[in-house]
């Protein structure tokens, strides 16, 4: 690289990746940058590890480097051979190759432009002793000013030429003319940074200080990072590995160059797990471990096993400089507050580990050889390991007992992030905004640790925003100042505050702990941290710091850094950091270890020795031999005392009706975003996704390993009926069928997969939807498994998901779906934020968008909850389960206290289950909320005549916990005979559900379902079922609870891995849809409650009154707000109630009086016994009043009609667990099971479907959630998002609350980085947008709340939009006017004739009654045969109807179909004129003149001929001018190409326009051209860049559809005439050139053909089928028509579904034909499309054909198909005022005004107006012929739409025409349109009109209308008056057209 390496590493894998690491940093372009290596230099200041000794590695160090420095010095230099340089450049010593001068004399005052991020330095040339040379550097290559920190390699600029982008030295230096004899090096050759001077001229600044070799190893630095401490991998604000990491700019404007000017401060080597680690010393890692004696528990290196996403070896502009190398260190696991071990720790107990963790090492600088001891018995005596913080500067040796400590380095890193804060603003100009000072941020570390409450644990984010709010404070001024600052401008530097000293330090960290009461104690120290920790650790084994949570100790010198460690001594504290860093494999392997060893039978005994009457297993024996006889008795009587109120008149429980299978609006809607979003990536131009070639649509859903979640997506998809619906499976679905379509990804999801991507190979017309739910679950990399001796499904998602396969597949498209996107949202995505589909809220602007008759219930429902003042919270702590847990952490300190709390949890279940069952004496040894979850759940299937009950989850993570606690409470309840009355289920992932065969029988009575094989296999099939859960497994993976849940227990999750997706997947598992018709009525009670103070004391019931909307609560100030957050459940509890009512009633409400509401309305309120008894007891004689009398639900019931004026004086509960573990709070007897029964028995299990469920958290998790931040942001979502993610930045903006779930993705795009481990950690182009997957899709939304039918629900609509792009609309019109048809007297032909007889032919009359249904409001051609009269033809309608109201079917595209640009397929590509790079075809203009006599000029029109279609056309050979378009002969036979040139005119259309004719011509070849209009030339062109364009003159711009087919035909004759002559040469007759050519709509799309057997007995009989065939094969069948050349038109018919045989009994008709026709052009040479027209004019021409004599046919066996196109076309006609801007819609009767008028012109052709006004007011001209159908008008030479109400009949001027016979009929009116000269009075006089008959002649203008009057002789038999002229509402300029009517006389 032009630069040797600093130190000669070993190991040439290190070196290898070392410098792809430097390759990715050269070319770091980013915003945020990538960890990737910051300490380029390898500096020997920066020590190893703190696992290295460290004498012995300094002398090594220093050896190393004496040999590499005298290497340099003393060895010869190598001969440098230089390149020659290149042929005619300057070579001139001060200039550059390109002449220009770089001499810092020469341009000192020039103005050059330097770009943003780099610097004018001054080079030396050895040629030019006395000069400097000017070039600009870029500033990451050159060092700081401690000679460090800069980026290996060079980027610079030549500042007199200008050329930029230089990444060599060696490069740069032949350019400006060094002429090195040497190795070219920066470091040797550039001196001097180049300043400017007060006068602005450029002059030398200071030496470029590079290398700094007399400072290595020798000067001990004072910064923050002096000594390099071991650092455990965790996850604080910014990660280990972020060491070079430079912070963003505020400013998103700046360039990306000033983004990254700096580097953090002293880098350190993260020493990282798994080895890929960074080193600063000289050694290997091999020999590190080896030097050191090193444990395998410390991280083995496993740098050879990574794969090299190195750069390629030259750096290309373009590629993406931040792919990371493989160096980086790895970060694993998200604990927030405390560092974590490495996963691959061999032995997983903490006595072991931690050990290695802090062994007999130090920093090798540390300034005191003196270790310090452990003492002994340091936990024994202590309760807990003390976790050691390291600080600032070093840290002493550690010896002795050290199985007893914890040493952590993850406040060093919080420290040394924070130090970056300021680099950002380094861009701006000199660096003079400071970091906080070391001294600012221990005080403020210990002003944070005394405002920590005793039962807090410190959070490293919390004090990541203090160092952050302290500092942007501190520095607001000069914040603000380089923000606004121009980035050239230097700005003043402000006055220095004067800092806080090191020896003010102590001082005032005493004084800041002084009113704590001791919980933080300072140690000062005046030598070194050794002193400080050994008086710690004497404190501590004395009993001194009992009190005390924290130590900090300072050892602050004047003339030494600041050295600082802070130890956690508080035993609760200390046990929570300490687990947290466990990973979770290892928190498993401890409680096994613990439960395995029998170390937890301690706790046993413990808890059989609290029972006063003994072991409680004897008392279970005895009650359970006393009461079986009498209990099975009682049971059933208690059971049938419900069902005897049925007799009574009671209702038999009918609540069990589960509504699981309808699609609610919500789902539908989030489908259809889901579907829209699919349409724009297929829109979209990059050609990812073709949907129109799909057919289908097939799929696979990939769900977690979780056996109950599979079975519940099988239950999903086989109720949602998808199968059927997208046609994958028939009638009879078996379920071994439909468990193809879900797989379930563990061990065995290999084969299913591959299966799918081999059906999605062998189905290219199949779209493959893959969709991963539950998707955060495993994102583990597979190239980096954690878990080497996990099970195999571990980094199966990335295996499966991320393959080549999958992602190459054009016709797979991945939708990944969960509730906790934040892992999938990282810079490293390959989701593109465009694809990313959140769930819709419900209420925008407080209207409720989606009407839905259930409210969800989610996390913010539950913390709203808690912040309402007069409801109970839905989440809740249990107090006295904490405090027990507390206790016996404390008793029992080597325990884990998940084994701890389980078993506390499990006695206080057991202790509760026999204080129901009659063992009174229990229920002190159990809490209240425990008491009350069981007691409800013991009588719920008694209170319901059916037997349901409700559901309780207690939730154990931990396999082995969770077994042990079934088994016990099992056990329990088998004891106490309470086996029917309700089941305890284990719920296991990796198995499925067992329940008792009792249960099992009941759920099929109650689901009615009569398979004696059926047993339960989803949650959701336990609806109703009295039942408590145990839910284990690490993490829930999907697994949907039934609506009966009542209570989720979640006192047991682990609380130490504070991430955001752990708690909040752990939340989700009570989320909810609650009946929203009770939250409506529920909003009027609670205004009562608010407006009554007295009302408010007497809390509701509260399974009756939950507050379900929480914006009708009361929004309290934040200082009440916090007292109430503080929900110890027992004032939500049964509150100690003692007497025997308060254990039956699940609905006994508890009772804080106004005093205790006053204090604290969600306190922990307990009362005297006999105060508690008094209320029960009048609580029970309230609650049978109450069922007396009739209560409505939604008011407060029984507790409301309480004295709720008594004040009992309520006093806390605090029950001293080390003198009496389980004191009472209460000793009344509890009840037997019957003694009580609710009279109002409701079933509970309706009740608690109609309200959320209660959750029962862990203090701390509680504490959590329901803190907010100032902008009311809970504090749980600024937790790490995941644990396989880190912060890319300690330096980043706070959530808030206002933040969108777009705008959250946006932020954790930005500012989360995947670690290693993560899938997403090698798709690193750095936010580049080829980074993301093009068809990969995220659906996040709320846990439960629907996501699996909304996904469903997409792969519905998806197929049905397929199918609907495969279809299209046709119109389907029966033939109009039938009646009027002349009735055939004769068979002109069979009906199996292929081809029409010619003679035959001719003997057949023309039909000139139009029958195409387009024309249904068209004026009727009458002719003297037929017999009309007003009923046969139907009333006319508004034109503007005709499109919407026309009839239309759907219709199936065939393989024939014609399509329009939205069509891409393989086959398509080459003939659509894409080629695989997809870039356009070349095409040139040509022009081609001919002239035409009737216009009187010549016409010059345009073909735009691609490349690929200039075989069509002949060229003259020198200019390559268009001659010709190439004709066949009428002889030629072949089948491979199509004769007949296909016009198309077209408008509007072109992305509409069915232009695609491949797959209608079958394949064949065919000369395609499109006629357009100039101005759109250019836009019909990109669309079809490889067809042929005749581009009409300009003239023609404003121009109708008459104007192309004119145009058409004459180029055509012309045409035919060159090619006859230039084909005449070659000795070919003139007659046999084909004549035909096609003109066709733009909205022909199929063809079809009807095939008769004739084979019947009699010639009569035939059948008939109509199928779709190809036009190829039509045009083909009509070309080989015998005597071909003699027709001059042929067509077909209009498709119509309702034709029947009998009107295809003539196969061939002389009639009209519309829309696609061949036309011969010889043969109707002399009869002309009138150019004018804009409608009817296929009609006006087919009549003056026949009237001409020629022969016109349609071949009935053929038909085509026309699609409805809403846009173009006629339609793009628009009539608007010439004058007004605005578009104001004109009436057809404003059209034509009276000449010289003071009329509003129009800005619209002048043919268009007169056509629209004769369509709808031509009765004003023709009064007479109002319906008049036996006397139409006579119109002479041309046919005009009148309207339908008027009858035309249609004459020729011309001699020897063809007319009908006029003798005998009465006109009642004449038309005479533009006449010629053949139209003469003569002719005139031969018809008869009726008397008062009208005249309308139509000219060109006022001077013709007379002339022609005059000529026609027409005053004669006319009566004209002045006022019957009119004109069309045109301009002059635009040429209006005049009229003049008559009267007959």
């Amino acid at each position: 690289m032009g630069n040797s390496y600093a130190g000669q590493l070993k190991t040439t894998r290190f070196e290898e990746v070392l410098h792809n690491s430097i390759e990715a940093s050269l070319r770091s372009n980013n915003l945020v940058p990538r960890p990737i290596f910051s300490q380029l230099y390898l500096e020997a200041e920066q020590q190893l590890s703190s696992l290295e000794a460290g004498s012995r590695v300094d002398n090594e160090e220093e050896e190393e480097e004496e040999e590499e420095e005298s290497s340099e010095s003393s060895s010869p230099p190598l001969s440098y051979q230089m390149k020659p340089p290149p042929e005619g450049c300057c070579t001139t010593d001060g200039f550059c190759q390109a002449g220009k001068d770089l001499r810092l004399v020469s341009i000192s005052s020039d103005q050059i432009e330097v770009p943003s991020g780099f610097l004018l330095v001054g080079a030396k040339s050895p040629n030019l002793p006395d000069h400097l040379l000017v070039c600009a550097v870029d500033k990451r290559f050159l060092p700081d000013d401690n000679g460090r920190n800069a980026l290996l390699g060079f980027s610079g600029n030549c500042v007199g030429c200008g050329k930029k982008g230089f990444c060599y030295f060696t490069e740069f230096s032949n350019h400006i003319n060094l002429k090195l004899t040497t190795q070219p090096k920066k470091q040797k050759h550039l001196k001097y940074y180049l300043v400017r001077n007060a006068q602005g001229a450029l002059t030398k600044g200071s030496v470029i200080c590079w290398k700094g070799a007399e400072f290595r190893g020798r000067q001990a630095s004072s910064g923050p990072c002096s000594s390099t401490l071991f650092q455990l991998p965790e996850s604080s604000g910014a990660p280990l590995t972020t060491t070079s990491e430079l912070v963003p700019a505020p400013n998103p404007n700046a360039p990306s160059g000033t983004q990254q000017t700096g580097t953090i401060s002293d880098h350190l080597p993260s020493t990282a797990a798994l080895g890929s680690a960074v080193y600063n010393g000289k050694d290997s890692p091999k020999q590190q471990l080896v030097k050191n004696n090193l444990p395998a528990l410390t991280r083995p290196s496993v740098l050879g096993t990574l794969t090299n996403p190195g750069p390629p070896k030259k750096r290309h502009k373009g590629w993406s400089p931040e792919s990371p190398s493989s160096t980086e260190t790895w970060n694993l696991q998200p604990n927030l507050q405390t560092p974590n071990r490495n996963k691959n720790d061999v032995g997983g107990l903490s006595c072991l580990t931690h050990s290695t963790l802090v062994g007999p090492v130090s920093s090798p600088m540390v300034a005191s050889g003196e270790p310090v001891s452990v003492p002994d018995n340091l936990l024994k005596i202590c309760k807990a390991k003390p976790v050691i913080f390291k600080g600032h500067g070093n840290f002493p040796y550690l010896c002795g007992n050290l199985n007893d400590i914890i040493v952590s380095t993850l406040l060093y890193t919080c420290y040394r992030n924070s130090q970056s804060i300021s680099r950002v603003y380094e861009q701006y100009g000199a660096s003079t905004v400071q970091p906080i000072s070391e001294e600012m941020q221990l005080l403020l570390t210990v002003y944070y640790l005394v405002q920590l409450a005793p039962d807090q644990v410190p959070l490293i984010e919390d004090l990541e925003q203090i160092f952050m709010r302290s500092w942007r404070e501190s520095h607001l001024s000069e914040i603000r100042q380089y923000q606004q600052a121009i980035p050239q401008a230097f700005p003043q530097v402000p006055s220095q505050i004067a800092p806080m000293t090191s020896a003010q330090l102590p001082w005032l960290a005493g004084l800041a702990a002084s009113s704590c009461n001791d919980s933080v104690h300072i140690i000062e120290c005046s030598y070194s941290l050794a002193e400080g920790l050994s008086e710690m650790f004497k404190l501590l084994i004395e009993g001194k710091l009992v009190k005390t949570n924290y130590v900090v100790i300072i050892c602050a010198c004047r003339n030494r850094a600041l050295d600082s460690c802070i130890a956690v001594t508080g035993k609760y504290q200390a046990r929570v950091l300490s687990e947290s860093m466990l990973t979770p494999a290892e928190y498993q392997k401890e409680v096994n270890y613990q439960l395995v060893t029998g170390k937890v039978e301690t706790l046993g005994s413990f808890f059989s020795t609290l029972c006063p009457d003994g072991d409680t297993e004897v008392l279970l024996d005895k009650f359970y031999q006393e009461n079986q006889g009498q209990r099975s008795s009682s049971l059933s009587t208690s059971v049938n005392k419900p069902t005897a109120l049925d007799i009574t008149g009671a209702a038999v429980c009918t609540s069990y009706n589960v509504e699981r299978h309808q699609i609610r609006p919500f789902q539908l809607a989030v489908a259809q975003k889901l579907l829209s979003h699919v349409c724009s990536i297929a829109d979209s131009s990059t050609q990812n996704l073709d949907l129109g070639s799909f057919e289908k649509v097939d799929f696979l859903i990939c769900v977690p390993p979780s056996e109950v979640t599979y079975q519940q997506t099988l239950f999903h998809l086989w109720h949602s009926g998808v199968l059927l619906e997208l046609g994958l499976e028939k009638e009879h679905l078996t379920k071994q069928r439909m468990e193809q379509y879900v797989v379930k990804l563990d061990a065995e999801a290999q084969t299913k997969f591959k299966v799918f991507l081999q059906n999605s190979m062998q189905n290219p017309h199949t779209l493959f939807v893959l969709i991963h739910d539950h998707a955060h679950w495993d994102l583990v990399s597979a190239v980096h498994s954690l878990y080497p001796q996990a099970e195999p499904s571990v980094g199966l998602v990335d295996r499966l998901l991320n393959c080549r396969e999958v992602k190459e597949a054009p016709n797979i498209l991945t939708l990944h779906v969960t509730s906790f996107p934040y892992a999938l949202q990282t810079q490293h995505t390959h989701i593109s934020p465009y694809n990313e589909i959140h769930w819709p809220s419900s209420y925008s602007n407080g209207i409720d968008l989606y009407h839905e008759n259930k409210k969800y219930f989610g996390l913010s429902e539950f913390i709203e909850s808690t912040l309402s003042g007069h409801s109970l919270p839905l989440l809740r702590y249990d107090s006295s389960f904490e405090a027990m847990v507390m206790a016996l952490g404390k008793r029992f300190p080597r325990l884990h206290s998940a084994v701890i709390r389980t078993f506390v949890l499990v006695q206080h279940y057991s202790a509760a289950m026999m204080a129901v069952s009659g063992l009174s004496q229990m229920k002190n040894y159990t809490s209240v909320e425990t008491l009350e979850i069981t007691q409800n759940l013991v009588n719920s299937s008694r209170q319901c005549p059916s037997g349901h009950g409700f559901m309780v989850v207690l939730r154990i993570p931990c396999i082995p916990l969770a077994a042990v606690a079934y088994e016990r409470l099992y056990h329990v309840r088998e004891r106490l005979s309470l086996a029917d009355n309700f089941e305890i289920i284990l719920g296991n992932p990796n198995s499925g559900i067992t329940i008792g065969k009792h249960f099992v029988e009941q759920l099929k009575i109650w689901q009615k379902i009569e398979d004696a094989e059926w047993r339960p296999q989803t949650y959701l099939e336990l609806e109703g079922l009295p039942c408590i859960l145990i839910f284990s497994g690490m993490d829930p993976q999907g697994e949907a609870l039934p609506r009966s849940l009542r209570y989720c227990d979640l006192r047991l999750i682990n609380s130490s891995c504070l991430v955001r997706t752990a708690l909040e997947q752990e939340l989700g598992l009570a989320a909810y849809f609650v009946s929203s018709e009770i939250h409506m009525e529920k909003v009027v009670v609670n205004d009562v409650l608010e407006s009554d103070p007295e009302k408010l004391s007497s809390t509701d019931n509260e399974d009756e009154e939950i507050v379900t909307e929480g914006s009708t609560s009361e929004k309290r100030s934040p200082v009440k707000r916090e007292r109430s957050c503080s929900h110890d459940s027992a004032s939500s509890s049964l509150s100690s109630k003692a007497s025997s009512a308060a254990f039956c009633i699940e609905s006994s409400p508890p009772l804080p009086t106004p005093g205790d509401v006053a204090k604290s309305p969600h306190q922990v309120l307990s009362s005297s016994t006999e105060e508690n008894a008094n209320n029960c007891e009048r609580q029970g004689q309230k609650v049978e009043k109450g069922a007396q009398t009739v209560i409505s639900k939604h008011l407060p019931a029984a507790a409301e009609q309480l004295d709720s004026k008594q004040n009992i004086k309520s006093a806390q509960i605090s029950i001293n667990l080390l003198s009496s573990p389980f004191s009472s709070s209460s000793s009344s007897s509890a009840p037997t099971h019957s003694s009580f029964i609710l009279q109002t028995s409701q079933c509970s299990m309706t009740k608690a479907s109609k309200q959320p469920p209660i959750v029962f958290l862990p203090k701390l998790v509680y504490d959590i959630i329901t803190s907010t931040d100032s902008s009311g942001l809970p504090k749980s979502s600024s937790l790490l998002p995941y644990h396989s993610v880190m912060w890319a930045s300690s330096f980043r903006p706070v959530m808030s609350k206002m933040m969108t779930c777009t705008e959250q993705s946006l932020y954790y795009r930005q500012w989360t980085v995947p670690k290693p481990i993560h899938m997403d950690y090698n798709n690193r182009n750095e936010g580049r947008m080829d980074t993301f997957h093009p068809r990969r899709l995220l659906l996040s939304g709320p846990p439960q709340i629907g996501k699996t039918g909304a996904y469903l629900q997409f792969l519905s609509i998806l197929s049905r939009m397929l199918i609907r792009l495969t279809e299209v609309d046709v119109y389907d019109e029966e033939e109009i006017n039938i009646k009027l048809q002349e009735e055939a007297d004769q068979c002109y032909h069979q009906p199996g004739d292929m081809w029409p007889d010619l003679e035959t032919f001719k003997k057949i009359p023309f039909d000139y009654t139009i029958h195409d249904p387009k024309y249904e409001d068209a004026s009727l051609i009458c002719t003297r045969l037929q017999n009309l009269n007003s009923d046969d033809r139907s009333m006319g309608r508004k034109q503007e109807d005709m499109y919407m109201r026309r009839q239309t079917t759907r219709m199936r595209l065939s393989k024939y179909a014609a399509y329009n640009t939205y069509h891409h397929c393989e086959q398509c590509h080459q003939y659509m004129g894409f080629n695989p790079r997809y870039q356009l075809y070349e095409s040139t203009l040509h022009a081609f003149a001919f002239s035409y006599s009737m216009l009187g000029e010549e016409i010059q029109l345009h073909f735009i001929i691609p490349k690929s279609k200039e075989h069509h056309f002949v060229f003259s050979q020198p200019g390559r001018q268009l001659e010709s378009m190439r004709l066949p002969l009428v002889t030629d036979k072949s089948q491979d190409y199509i004769k007949s040139p296909t016009f198309t005119p077209t408008t509007g259309r072109h992305e509409h326009g069915l232009f695609n004719l491949y797959h209608a011509m079958d394949g064949a070849s065919h000369l395609h051209v499109l006629v357009v209009k100039e101005y759109e030339m250019a836009i019909y062109k990109k669309y079809w860049p490889n067809h042929i364009m005749l581009v009409l003159p300009s003239i023609f711009n404003s121009a109708g559809v008459g104007a192309a087919h004119f145009l058409i035909k004459e180029l055509s004759y012309h045409n035919l005439e060159l090619e006859r002559n230039r084909q005449e040469e070659l000795g070919i007759k003139p007659q046999d050139i084909w004549p035909f050519i096609v003109i066709s709509d733009d909205s022909c799309v199929m063809w079809n053909a009807v095939e008769i057997d004739c084979s019947g007995d009699k010639k009569s009989e035939y059948t008939w089928t109509e199928r779709n065939v190809s036009l190829k094969q039509i045009l083909q069948h009509i070309e080989v028509t015998p005597n071909v050349t003699h027709y001059a038109l042929i067509g077909m018919r209009k498709w119509s579904s309702k034709r029947n045989s009998g009107e295809i009994r003539e196969p061939f008709s002389c009639c009209h034909v519309h829309d696609f026709i061949m036309l011969n052009v010889d043969l109707t040479q002399n009869v002309q499309y009138n150019q004018n027209r804009f409608m009817c004019d296929d009609v006006d021409f087919n009549l003056r054909a026949h009237s001409a004599g020629l022969l016109i046919c349609r071949f009935n066996r053929f038909s085509v198909m026309k699609k409805q196109i809403a846009v173009g076309g006629h339609r793009s006609f628009h009539i608007k005022s010439k004058v007004s801007e605005t578009p104001v819609s004109t009436a057809p009767a404003q059209y034509i005004c009276a000449p010289d008028s003071k009329h509003t012109f129009l800005a619209a052709p002048a043919q268009l107006l007169l056509e629209k006004y004769l369509q709808y007011h031509s009765h004003r001209f023709f009064p007479l012929s109002l319906k008049n159908y036996s006397h139409p008008v006579l119109s002479v030479d041309c046919y005009l739409n009148l309207g339908p109400q008027i009858a035309v009949c249609y004459v020729s001027s011309r001699p020897h025409s063809l007319n009908i016979s006029c003798s005998g009929l009465m006109f009642s009116g004449l038309l005479l349109y533009l006449c010629d000269s053949f139209v003469v009075a003569s002719f005139l006089k031969k018809f008869h009109f009726l008397k008062g008959a009208t005249l309308c002649v139509i000219c060109q203008d006022r001077n013709s209308l007379r002339q022609t009057v005059v000529r026609l002789e027409l005053e004669d038999e006319w009566q004209f008056r002045l006022r019957d002229e009119f004109q069309t509402a045109n301009a002059k300029e635009d040429r209006p057209l005049f009229f003049l009517t008559g009267r007959h006389i």
